[in-house]
Order: C-alpha cells, then structure tokens, then sequence
C-alpha cells in the first residue's frame, strides 16, 4: 500500500488522499479507487499498467489522449440530444505535467477521472439495460468513425487476430505435457473440430472487404458505465486497448460479453446459453446508430464475429492454462480451465441458434 500510495500521491489534482482501495475486477492491470478529501471530484482511478502485456505503455496513453481529444471535439461540435449526456474519461497529469508516473521499481503508474454518479454490472440485467449496451457501443463507434485510424498505434500486435492465437496454443500444447481430465479433453476436442472458424475475419480483412476503424478492443458489459440515476449507458471506459481493428472484434466481443446471462465467472458452464432476446436488444439499438457507416459486407459478417470471439476466448483463456496462467489473473487452481469452458459452451449455444441470430441482424437493419 506505500507504493500505491506515493503513486496516488502524484496525481491528486488537489485535497488530501484519505482512502484507497481496489476497484473492478480487471484481468489485466491493477485498479484502485482513491478518494480525496474535497466536496468536488472526490475520487479518481488509479492503475498499475502490466508493462508484459502492454510493451509500450507510453503509447497506450497517446491513443487515449487521441481518443478522448478526438471525442470531446464531436461532442462539441454535434451535442448529443435533450435528457442524455455521454462522458468520457480524462487523463489526469502528474505535477510534472505528465501523463504517467514511473515508480523506483519501474512500475508505470497512470490516472483518469472518475465518472461521477454511475455504475457497471458484470451481466445485463434486462432488456432495457441490454438497448442501453448497445446504444454505448454504437455510440463509441460513431464518434470515432471519422478518426482516421492510421493516427492510432496497434499497441497490442496481434490483438484478436485469432489464427495467431490459434498458433500459440500449438506451441504451448507442443511444450507442456497436459492432465487429460473430462474436462480439458472436452476443450481439446473443441479447438480441434473448430480450427477452421479462425482465418473467417483475417481472410475477409486481407481481401479488402472488411476495414480497419478505430476500435475499443474490449467492450464487455462491465467496461459500459450506467448512470445511477436514469439507468441509461454514459461512457464506455478501460480504454488501455484502443486501437485500429476490426469493428467486428467489438462487435462479437459486446455480444458475447452481452448475451451471457450467467457471466463469465460462473462455475455452472454447462447450463450457459447465448440469449437472443439480449442479442435483439443490443444489436438493434447498435445498429440504429451506426447505420451510417457500416457496409453490407460489415453486415454479412456479423454472426461470424459472435461466433469467433467467444471461440476466441476461450482459446486464449484455455492457453493460459496450460501455460501455468502466465497471462490473466486467476483466483484459484484451473481458473482459466473454467472461464475456458464456459466460453467454448457459449460458442456452442451460438452454433445452435445461427439461424435465428442471422435473421435478428438481419431484422435489425
């Protein structure tokens, strides 16, 4: 706690750091929630960025300071309408005028404002909540549409291009032997009648008919804040993985987040389901606004970036495991197995159901 202290320390915009505490439930950086003894801007977050899975930190917060510039500039010129407001969080600098702090350690420390009187959940609640998803998204994607995304750095090389995670897995199943429990024999097989499903986005990316934007790269339902108040989306946040990509990662990556009544976390995976009423509900409201720039080839492909990044998922999640869970944080022994398994039974939930949500994208155009 010293060291997050002096870390909190150098950011506070002013008042006195009175409590700290860890915040969210990320897997990757470290979150804490500092408060400050002030009647105004009473807290902000602090992180540790993991420097071994974001190499260039530096450039992760000029993408962001990109992003938000870029945001705050739309949002200035086109209001949004009556009753609604939209936030997005601000870099917060060191005394220094810095946007980072590097501790004696090398930690790299960075700090951005606290969206006041709002909340995120780790499942949709109902359907209302679920429109309000998918209007955040879409919102997202359309104040980034004309950022021309050669400004941004790919700060994750690789990020959601799943034949390259396809290949790691074979690498770390060709080096570490594997416990063959019912359970990663399930997954085993899963990946192998699958390989295929990989190339889908990358091949159509390579042929021109899908197009590098400005993504978001990790636009899960709890990374969408609500506002307590009116319970209506106000700002998309954790935007370490910002980014050129494909829409679609954004796309598949909401849904699947989205459509999963159960979460992530459940240890109850063979009872997981995609739901489509959740799946009608986010895909309608984000397409109602972002109609604008989305191509018919952008719409053909939509299924298949449902389908791919919950398979994605899940074979990164069943990587990590077999590597000794070297990548994402885990809570107990054969974690990442069970976040695994709960995704590959999601990928199969959407198999099953392929023709119903290609007639809700198809309906929601």
């Amino acid at each position: 706690m010293d060291n997050i202290s002096v870390a909190a320390e150098q950011f506070r915009p002013r008042g006195r750091v009175i409590d700290i505490r860890e915040f969210g439930n990320g897997n990757i950086n470290s979150t804490f929630l500092v408060t400050l003894d002030t009647i105004s801007e009473k807290y902000f977050i602090l992180q540790r960025i993991n420097s071994t899975v974001f190499r260039q930190p530096e450039l992760v917060m000029l993408n962001m300071r990109i992003c938000t510039e870029h945001v705050h500039r739309r949002l200035d010129l086109t209001p949004l309408c009556t009753g609604r407001r939209w936030e997005v969080p601000r870099v917060l600098l060191t005394r220094e005028g810095n946007d980072h702090w590097l501790d004696s350690e090398g930690s790299f420390w960075r700090a951005i404002s606290f969206i006041e009187g709002s909340r995120s959940f780790d499942t949709i609640r109902n359907i209302d909540h679920a429109g309000e998803v998918g209007y955040a998204l879409g919102m997202f994607h359309t104040l980034l549409s004309d950022l021309p995304p050669e400004r941004l750095a790919d700060t994750l090389e690789g990020f959601h291009i799943t034949p390259g995670y396809l290949l790691h897995y074979d690498e770390v199943l060709a080096r570490h032997s594997v416990n063959r429990s019912d359970e990663v024999y399930y997954c085993l097989q899963f990946v192998k009648k699958r390989r295929g499903l990989a190339h889908v986005l990358e091949n159509a990316k390579k042929q021109g008919r899908l197009l590098l934007r400005p993504i978001h790269g990790d636009p899960k339902v709890s990374n969408i804040m609500m506002d307590i108040a009116t319970g209506q989306a106000i700002s998309i946040v954790d935007l370490d993985t910002v980014k050129p990509g494909l829409v679609h990662y954004d796309i598949g990556d909401c849904l699947r987040s989205g459509c999963n009544p159960l979460g992530e976390e459940t240890e109850k995976w063979q009872e997981i389901y995609f739901d489509l009423d959740l799946c009608q509900a986010i895909l309608k409201r984000y397409l109602s606004m972002s109609e604008g720039f989305l191509t018919a080839d952008d719409f053909y492909y939509l299924y298949d970036s449902v389908r791919l990044i919950a398979f994605e998922l899940g074979l990164r999640f069943l990587t990590d495991y077999l590597e000794g869970d070297v990548y994402f944080k885990v809570r107990r022994p054969g974690h990442n197995l069970a976040r695994a398994l709960v995704q590959f039974r999601l990928t199969e939930s959407i198999e099953s159901q392929e023709t119903a949500i290609r007639s809700i994208i198809q309906g929601s155009r």
